[in-house]
C-alpha cells in the first residue's frame, strides 16, 4: 500500500497573525510640504532620463555578459527554472502525498505511518518499517480506532505488501490469513446486525481480495501450496457468485448495504482460480471458469483477447468427456459442481478450441488505439501460435508450420521475445 492507497489525516496548520507595530510617538510631527505641478512635473521629468539610462545600462549590461559568457549564462537560466520548477513541484508532493493521503488518520497515527512508509518506499528499512506500522497499530488501538477500517486493514494489507517485495511470502502469507480469519470472525458475530449493513459489505469485499492474493502468494514457487491457493481461490469464487445470488434475490437496496464488486472484478477472482486449475492440469474446471470470466468482463477489450485464448488453451487440453461438461458447469453457481453430459470427440473438441482462437484474432484485429495494449499484440501472436499447434494435433504440418511463421513475425514485430522462442521451438520440432 503506497501512500496513494492510505489515507491520513492532514497536518495541523498554525496560523499566527502577527500583530502590527505601532510607530513611536514622537514630540515633532514633520510633514513634507506636496510640490507643485509645475516643481513636481519638472522633477519627474528631470528624472526619466537617469531612469531610462539606468533600463538602458542593465539591458546592455545583460547582453554583454551573454555575449562573453554564453554558456554559464544559459546554464544559469536553465537552473533558474529548474528550481522554480522544484518548489512548485514539492509544494504539490506536499500537499498530495503528506497531506491528502493522511487525513482520515488522527495526527498521532498519521505521524509513524510517515515514518513507517519513508522507510518501506524511500529508504527501504524493513525493520525500522514495521516498528513504526506496529506503533501506529497500537495507537490506533489505544484511541478507539476500529480494526476493521478501511484504513487499519489497509495498514496490515501493506504490512503484508512489504513482507512480499522483499520476499518473505510466508511472512506475508501470516499477516494476510489473521486479517482474514479476524474479518471472517466479525462477519460470524457482527456482520448480521441491521446496523453494520454497510460495514458488511465493506469487509466482505476486503476478504474475498484477500483470499485472491492468498491463492496467488500459496501459488509463488517459493511457497507452492496448491492445495491452500485452490481453497483461498474457490472460497472467493463461491463467495461473489452467492452474494451476487443474494442481492438479486432479495432485491437489496445499495444505498442501505452498499455496491457489490464489478463485472470485472469478478471475472478477476474467476480468472485467477482458472489459472490454478491450469497449473494441476485440471482443464475441465479451468474452462467454465475462463468462459464466465469473459462473459463478465466483455468481448471487445484487450483483456477479453487474452481469456480467448486462455479458454482456447483449456479446451484443446482437456479430456473429451470434461469439454462435454463445460459448457453446463460454466453456469452453475458454485465451482464445485460437476454436472455429467454425453462425451464428444476430440476432433469437435479441438474444432471449438480453433474456434476460440480464431474469434480471438478477429476480435483484437477491431480494436484501435488508443483503446489497443500491448495485450492486443500479444495475445494476437498468442493466438497464432495456437492455431499453430491445433493443426499439428490434426496432422496438418503444413498449415502448422504457416501459423508459426506468422506468429514468430508477428511476436518479433512487437517485442514479444517469449512469443518469438516458443513459436521458433514448435517450428523446430515439426518434421515437414
Amino acid at each position: 500500500m503506497s501512500a496513494s492507497t492510505v489515507c491520513r489525516a492532514p497536518f495541523a496548520r498554525l496560523f499566527q497573525q502577527t500583530a502590527s507595530r505601532q510607530t513611536q510617538s514622537r514630540c515633532l510631527h514633520t510633514f513634507r510640504t506636496r510640490p507643485s505641478p509645475f516643481r513636481q512635473n519638472l522633477t519627474s521629468r528631470a528624472r526619466k532620463p537617469n531612469q531610462q539610462n539606468r533600463k538602458a545600462s542593465t539591458i546592455q549590461n545583460a547582453r554583454g555578459l551573454f555575449r562573453e559568457y554564453p554558456i554559464s549564462i544559459s546554464l544559469a537560466g536553465v537552473a533558474i527554472l529548474v528550481g522554480s520548477f522544484a518548489v512548485i513541484w514539492a509544494n504539490h508532493v506536499y500537499q498530495d502525498y503528506i497531506i491528502k493521503s493522511f487525513h482520515k488518520y488522527p495526527e498521532p497515527v498519521a505521524v509513524k505511518l510517515r515514518r513507517a512508509l519513508y522507510y518501506t518506499n524511500s529508504d527501504l528499512q524493513p525493520k525500522e518499517a514495521l516498528k513504526y506500522y506496529r506503533q501506529a497499530l497500537q495507537i490506533a488501538e489505544e484511541i478507539g480506532m476500529d480494526p476493521f477500517s478501511d484504513e487499519i486493514m489497509g495498514v496490515k494489507i501493506q504490512i503484508a505488501s512489504m513482507f512480499e517485495n522483499i520476499e518473505l511470502y510466508s511472512k506475508a502469507i501470516q499477516v494476510l490469513e489473521i486479517l482474514r480469519r479476524d474479518s471472517l470472525k466479525w462477519m460470524e458475530e457482527l456482520g448480521g446486525l441491521e446496523h453494520n449493513k454497510l460495514k458488511r459489505t465493506q469487509v466482505l469485499q476486503k476478504c474475498v481480495g484477500i483470499s485472491i492474493k492468498l491463492g496467488e502468494l500459496y501459488s509463488n514457487p517459493v511457497i507452492y501450496n496448491r492445495d491452500m491457493a485452490e481453497n483461498r481461490l474457490v472460497w472467493a469464487v463461491e463467495t461473489v457468485l452467492k452474494e451476487r445470488q443474494r442481492r438479486d434475490t432479495l432485491k437489496v437496496n445499495e444505498e442501505a448495504e452498499g455496491s457489490w464488486l464489478s463485472d470485472s472484478e469478478i471475472g478477476a477472482a474467476m480468472e485467477a482460480l482458472a489459472h490454478t486449475y491450469e497449473e494441476s492440469s485440471q482443464h475441465h474446471l479451468a474452462t467454465p471458469l475462463f468462459l464466465q470470466a469473459l462473459s463478465l468482463h466483455g468481448a471487445s477489450t484487450c483483456h477479453s483477447v487474452v481469456l480467448m485464448n486462455n479458454l482456447a488453451s483449456s479446451l484443446a487440453q482437456q479430456s473429451p468427456r470434461a469439454a462435454a461438461a463445460a459448457q453446463q458447469f460454466a453456469q452453475s453457481q458454485t465451482v464445485t459442481e460437476q454436472p455429467a453430459q454425453p462425451p464428444i470427440t476430440r476432433e469437435t473438441m479441438i474444432a471449438n478450441a480453433q474456434t476460440w482462437a480464431q474469434k480471438a484474432l478477429d476480435v483484437a484485429a477491431q480494436i484501435k488505439p488508443p483503446h489497443r495494449n500491448e495485450e492486443c499484440d500479444m495475445g494476437c501472436a498468442v493466438a497464432l501460435h495456437n492455431l499453430g499447434e491445433f493443426a499439428e494435433m490434426n496432422g496438418n504440418l503444413a498449415e502448422a508450420g504457416k501459423k508459426y511463421r506468422e506468429a514468430v513475425s508477428l511476436a518479433k514485430a512487437v517485442g514479444f521475445l517469449e512469443g518469438v522462442e516458443n513459436s521458433e521451438a514448435r517450428l523446430a520440432q515439426l518434421k515437414i
